[in-house]
């Protein structure tokens, strides 16, 4: 739901910063059609704003322990050295980020013609998300303990069965997930809510990064990758009791009701019509095909130096110091300036983590990397979903979310098999290298070929 990844704004489409983040009271963006007779705008203001602080704090909770339980199941640390002790394929080890990172986005344009027409997003979110993201990590847990000393195939396999239906199944939400949270987060209050969430989630993912470094270093395998799993498990569970808490008032739908062929064809005219959207989306292009050294920095550390497994929780816990600090600074400054000023932070420091792993002498060295790779996911985490919302008007929101995210989820899915093959064929040297390249290509896209969608207004389509 939450990664592994929401715009009204207060004033008119041409407004200023200071004309959006001055006005308190959460409105309605203009819509080519009329609003829903029924409808009072008004009164639905009104809740939002009511039920603003609890749907702030009980959501803030629900980050937090979502952050807390990824820490025992990082895909670009814990995991691949889990799979690299069942087998020596570098492919399958590449598939792990295959898996994290195109199975939460590439779901989300399949499921948002029906999301944009509901006028409550939660029954989907809650429902849904017990059964497709949590349970899948007690199978996982329950194979490691079961299977991987005795069995490595079969646990392999079931191993990946459970990370696919967890990450797919997160996808399948994700579309409502965020709908849900940019209707009942205000624009001007929403950087600072994802920036707090995301300070306090991986602050406490931080503990958990060094708890699984000792689980890691005191237990055998496979018990201490499988209590790892055993506690990522509960922490995410509890987030679901605090996401199940949210207020989300209705809204309804202003968009005249179309068939899915339908739906589909209109697509190539948001494109067309938005030349912010499509330099925006060829940004999103490049930055997936750029992610194809992320499974493999952890990975490649460890083997060059041999170091023991504990040091990819210390790994982990670096990235996620950084990404604490760096949340909440990035929070308020997407609130002050935009979030293309974050993205574009975000690219440069994961061109210096790629850059880094390219020439690193030695393995000190790679904590300059994992500090890069922990301030690129800040910025991907917080601005990359968050700078979406601001391209559509409401209705259109979740069409604009699921064609980014789909799209970035097929590159991102493909780019670490290339990575994989690539460190299979060349070694890790070029993989590192070609990567730095791929985002650096999309930095200069964003920096200067997207402007600002705050500021920039919005097609009618």
């Amino acid at each position: 739901m939450y990664p592994p990844p929401l715009s009204l704004k207060s004033g008119p489409k041409s407004g200023t910063m200071g004309a959006q983040t001055n006005t308190r009271t959460w409105r309605m963006e203009s819509s080519t059609s009329a609003p829903t007779a029924s409808f009072d705008e008004r009164a639905f203001n009104a809740e939002i704003e009511r039920h603003y602080r609890w749907n702030f704090v009980v959501n803030t909770l629900d980050i937090t322990c979502f952050w807390f339980g990824l820490s025992f199941v990082s895909a670009s640390t814990i995991l691949p050295l889990y799979v690299n002790h069942l087998t020596d394929s570098r492919l399958l080890i590449g598939l792990v980020a295959t898996i994290a990172q195109s199975g939460w986005f590439l779901p989300q344009l399949f499921t948002a013609h029906y999301v944009e027409r509901l006028p409550r997003k939660k029954p989907i979110v809650v429902n849904l998300g017990l059964f497709s993201e949590r349970i899948p990590l007690i199978v996982m847990a329950a194979s490691a303990f079961l299977f991987a000393g005795s069995h490595p195939p079969l646990a392999l396999a079931l191993f990946f069965l459970a990370f696919v239906w967890h990450t797919v199944g997160a996808g399948l939400v994700a579309i409502a997930w965020q709908d849900m949270i940019a209707k009942i987060i205000p624009l001007d209050r929403r950087g600072r809510f994802f920036g707090i969430a995301s300070f306090s989630g991986t602050g406490l993912g931080t503990l958990g990064a060094a708890l699984a470094v000792l689980l890691l270093d005191r237990f055998d395998f496979p018990h201490n990758f499988a209590l790892c799993f055993l506690l990522g498990f509960a922490s995410i569970l509890a987030s679901w009791g605090f996401l199940s808490l949210s207020r989300e008032p209705p809204l309804p739908s202003n968009k005249e009701p179309t068939s899915p062929g339908e739906y589909w064809r209109h697509l190539p005219a948001i494109l067309q019509a938005d030349r912010n959207f499509r330099g925006f989306l060829l940004n999103r292009i490049l930055t997936g095909l750029g992610r194809m050294g992320l499974g493999f920095v952890a990975v490649y550390a460890v083997g060059r130096w041999h170091l023991p497994d504990s040091q990819a929780g210390l790994y982990t816990a670096l990235t996620l110091v950084t990404q604490t600090v760096l949340n909440l600074l990035f929070g308020f400054m997407a609130d002050r300036y935009g979030h293309k000023v974050v993205l574009e932070l975000g690219a440069a420091a994961g061109a210096l983590a790629m850059l880094t792993a390219w020439v690193a002498p030695s393995p000190v060295w790679f904590y300059l990397a994992f500090v890069g790779l922990g301030a690129s996911s800040a910025a991907e985490v917080l601005s990359g979903i968050l700078i979406v919302f601001e391209f559509a008007r409401p209705d259109d929101r979740p069409t604009y979310i699921g064609l980014v995210n789909t799209t970035l989820g097929l590159f991102s899915g493909l780019s670490p098999l290339i990575g994989g093959w690539m460190a299979s064929r060349m070694g890790y040297a070029p993989l590192f290298a070609t990567a730095f390249v791929l985002i650096i290509m999309a930095f200069v896209i964003l920096r200067w070929a997207v402007r600002e969608p705050r500021w920039a207004g919005r097609p009618e389509v």
